[in-house]
């Protein structure tokens, strides 16, 4: 038979190891207790005995003829729960309140329960002593001893299945709520399975480990969503930008195919398929390298790297391409600045954010490129005063395939800036566009190492 799903529970399986670590403390405290308590009436009563036989003992009447049995007799029935036996050697009682016994002396004693009266040897602890009439005993009614043991065993039983009961309770009730924040868990799992996205793991604002794990959850799928969203725009973009080029590659093969082109036609036909399929590699390039970027495989090999003399090989590069466009070039780099990152990748970043600021500047424009040291980063930036990017655009800029209807008519693929946030989020920098006043300013923020 299945027991029901509360009782199969990690949580419920560990009340009832709980419960039985508590029914374990109870039995080792009431032995510990039991044990304390009867040793400690033992010798009180091993006391009150002694004196008893020492006060019959020292008394001048003990070392007359038959004076010890006088004094028996005397102090027999004097006080409650004592008893007394005085008997000759061949064990004929001689005075007391008890029946013979054999003579053995020191402690000794009988042993019984509360409820069992009826022999006079049901519960007596006491002293036995040779003395020259035979032998003398001495005992206290341990009866008083007996109940308060049952007492205690009864009191800490009760206490001990009460206990077990409320772990029990507890552990049961316990086990519901957690079923059901797992419950959510599931549910909201299950929701995001059958498609819905928006789902989210329910959060009590309680503070607790279960709402910790419920935000966790919620900002991964906050995450999963965006790049699933972003996966579907990619694809959307891709479609979108393969198709021109794609079409046109299809014309000109047409084209190529009629019998009455001529040589030339057809060559110039294979040159711009050519371009074309050159576009689409490149397309497809830059996809793979934001790819490889974003899945962190370079961070392993980051190095020392001294940021001005990088920027300052990127712009020999590119001083040629402004210099024919009419664009002023302005360097303000300081020296000795160096970052632990990826050198080829960052040259690829600087060189994105130059060519993308000559690319949409007019001739004539000028391009400021600035690297300075800010507390515990380093602070590259590149700033144009041509038309610049709205504010409400400069996110979406950094979106692959995403471009300003003003660039359209420029070559380019919209991946430019996308490579360079990503390699920034490799390096842990932040990338950020701003308003140059005329123009656009991007500055990328460089943990500094050196």
């Amino acid at each position: 038979m299945r027991l029901p799903r509360l009782f199969r529970t990690s949580s419920f399986r560990l009340t009832l190891m709980y419960a039985a670590l508590t029914g374990v403390s109870f039995l080792l405290m009431f032995g510990v207790i039991l044990w304390s308590t009867t040793r400690f009436m033992q010798q009180q009563i091993d006391a009150t005995v002694s004196s008893e036989l020492a006060e019959m003992l020292v008394d001048p009447q003990a070392t007359q003829p038959d004076g010890l049995q006088a004094i028996v007799r005397a102090f027999t029935g004097r006080s409650p729960g004592f008893y007394y036996l005085l008997q000759d050697r061949s064990g004929k009682v001689l005075a007391g309140n008890l029946p013979a016994v054999t003579a053995v002396t020191g402690v000794r004693a009988w042993g019984g329960s509360a409820t069992n009266r009826q022999s006079p040897f049901s519960a007596i602890r006491g002293r036995g002593v040779d003395v020259p009439e035979g032998y003398l005993f001495v005992g206290l009614s341990t009866l008083q001893h007996h109940e308060m043991e049952e007492r205690v065993a009864s009191s800490f039983l009760e206490g001990l299945v009460a206990a077990i009961l409320l772990a029990l309770a507890g552990g049961a009730v316990m086990s519901r709520g957690l079923l059901r924040r797992i419950e959510s868990v599931s549910q909201a799992s299950r929701d995001i399975v059958d498609a819905d996205l928006q789902r989210r793991v329910p959060v009590r604002e309680s503070g607790d480990e279960f709402d910790h794990l419920a935000v966790s959850i919620n900002v991964m799928l906050d995450r999963i969503q965006t790049l699933m969203e972003g996966l579907r725009q990619v694809t959307t973009d891709i479609a979108h930008d393969l198709r021109t080029p794609l079409s046109r590659v299809r014309q000109r093969l047409e084209l190529a195919q009629r019998p009455d082109v001529n040589p030339d036609a057809l060559h110039a036909v294979i040159d711009a398929t050519r371009d074309d399929v050159d576009s689409i590699l490149e397309i497809f390039s830059a996809l793979l390298r934001i790819a490889q970027v974003e899945g962190g495989v370079r961070k392993a090999g980051f190095t020392e790297v001294n940021v001005g003399d990088l920027l300052r090989s990127v712009l020999e590069v590119y001083r040629s391409a402004l210099e024919e466009k009419g664009q002023r070039l302005q360097e303000r780099i300081d020296s000795d600045l160096v970052v632990r990152g990826d050198r080829e990748l960052l040259m690829q970043l600087f060189a994105n954010l130059l060519e993308n600021a000559t690319r949409h500047s007019p001739a004539g424009s000028h391009i400021t490129v600035a690297v300075r040291r800010r507390s515990e980063a380093v602070e590259v930036s590149v700033a144009d005063d041509g038309p610049g990017i709205p504010e409400a655009l400069r996110s979406k800029v950094l979106q692959r395939f995403f471009r300003l209807e003003t660039s359209r008519t420029t070559p380019g693929n919209g991946l430019g800036l996308s490579l360079a946030a990503a390699v920034a989020a490799l390096h842990d920098a932040s990338l950020k566009l701003s308003d140059n006043e005329p123009g656009l300013r991007v500055t990328v923020l460089l943990r500094n190492d050196g």
